[in-house]
C-alpha cells in the first residue's frame, strides 16, 4: 500500500512539474520577447538562486561527494545551453509548435541510452522514430512552405534543444538516485546561473520595470517548484512511467500561447504532435512489454 501510494505520488508530483514548467515557459517567452533572451534568463535565474539558496542552505547539507558534483555540474552546463536555445526558439516560433517538436525528446532519449549505457533497441524503437519523424515533418510543413528563415532557425533550436533535454532526461535519472530533490534543483541553479554570470559584465540590463522583475521571480519560482517535482517523481518512479505526462504540456502550452500571445493553433501543428505522441507512447508500450524478460 504504501509504494502504491507513493507511485500515485510521484505522477501527481511529475505531472504538477509539467502543468509548474508549462507556466514558466510561457513566462520566460514574454519575458524574453521584452527584455531579450539573456536578459530573460539571467535575472530569472538570478531569483532563482536566491530562492533555492535560501531553502537548501537553511537546512544545512552535507556537501555532494566528488562523483554527485560532477553529475551535478554536468546536468546544470546541458541545461544552460539546452534553454538557451529553447527560450529564443520561443521568441521565433509559437509556443505549442515549439512544446510538440520538444516531444521528440523520448524517442531521442531511446537512442541516446543505446548509444551511452548500451541498452538494446528493439524493432518497435525504429518504427516509433519513423512515426515521430513523420510527426516533425509536419509541424515543420508550414514552416517550410513559407520559407521563413526566422521560423525555421527557431524550429532548428528547439529540436536541437530537445537533443540535449533527452540526453538531461538519462542524468536526471542518474541524479534522483542519488540525491535529494533540493539538492538537484540548488546545483542545476547554480551552475546555471554561474554560466550566465560570466557574461554579465557585457550582457546584463538592469530590470526595467517592478513588472519586469516581478515576471522573473515568477518564472524563478515556477521552475524550482517544477524541479522539486520532477526529482520527487524521478526517484519513485521509473522514466517510462512518467515520460507519457509530459504531453500534458501540449494542452499547457495551447492553452496559455491562446490566452497570452494569440497564437491559434494550426492543424499541422496539431496533427504532428499526435504522431509524436502516438510514436513515443508505441515505444514506451514495448519497452514495458519486454522489460520482464530483460
Amino acid at each position: 500500500m504504501v509504494g502504491l501510494t507513493q507511485s500515485r505520488l510521484a505522477l501527481l508530483a511529475g505531472a504538477a512539474g509539467v502543468a509548474l514548467f508549462s507556466g514558466m515557459d510561457a513566462t520566460m517567452k514574454s519575458l524574453s520577447l521584452q527584455y531579450g533572451v539573456y536578459n530573460a534568463m539571467f535575472w530569472r535565474m538570478s531569483f532563482g538562486i536566491a530562492i533555492i539558496g535560501l531553502l537548501y542552505l537553511s537546512r544545512r547539507p552535507t556537501p555532494p561527494s566528488t562523483q554527485t558534483l560532477k553529475l551535478h555540474v554536468k546536468r546544470g552546463v546541458i541545461t544552460l545551453v539546452m534553454a538557451s536555445l529553447f527560450f529564443w526558439g520561443l521568441t521565433q516560433i509559437p509556443l505549442a509548435q515549439a512544446v510538440g517538436l520538444s516531444f521528440i525528446a523520448p524517442i531521442i532519449t531511446l537512442f541516446l541510452a543505446a548509444w551511452l549505457i548500451n541498452e538494446p533497441i528493439a524493432p518497435n524503437d525504429y518504427i516509433a522514430s519513423v512515426i515521430a519523424l513523420a510527426g516533425v515533418g509536419l509541424l515543420l510543413f508550414e514552416e517550410l512552405a513559407k520559407f521563413q528563415t526566422q521560423s525555421l532557425w527557431g524550429s532548428g533550436a528547439v529540436l536541437l534543444s530537445a537533443v540535449m533535454y533527452a540526453y538531461s532526461l538519462i542524468l536526471q535519472r542518474q541524479q534522483a538516485l542519488i540525491a535529494q530533490p533540493l539538492e538537484i534543483s540548488f546545483y542545476q541553479t547554480l551552475v546555471t546561473f554561474i554560466g550566465l554570470a560570466v557574461l554579465a559584465p557585457w550582457w546584463a540590463e538592469p530590470l526595467p520595470s517592478v513588472r519586469a522583475g516581478t515576471l522573473a521571480a515568477t518564472a524563478a519560482s515556477l521552475a524550482i517548484g517544477a524541479l522539486i517535482c520532477f526529482s520527487y517523481a524521478y526517484r519513485h518512479a521509473v522514466t517510462a512511467s512518467l515520460v507519457t505526462l509530459e504531453y500534458t504540456a501540449f494542452v499547457w502550452a495551447a492553452a496559455l500561447g491562446w490566452i497570452l500571445f494569440k497564437e491559434a493553433v494550426s492543424a499541422h501543428t496539431l496533427a504532428g504532435t499526435l504522431l509524436i505522441v502516438a510514436a513515443c507512447v508505441f515505444q514506451i508500450r514495448g519497452v514495458r512489454s519486454r522489460a520482464p524478460q530483460e
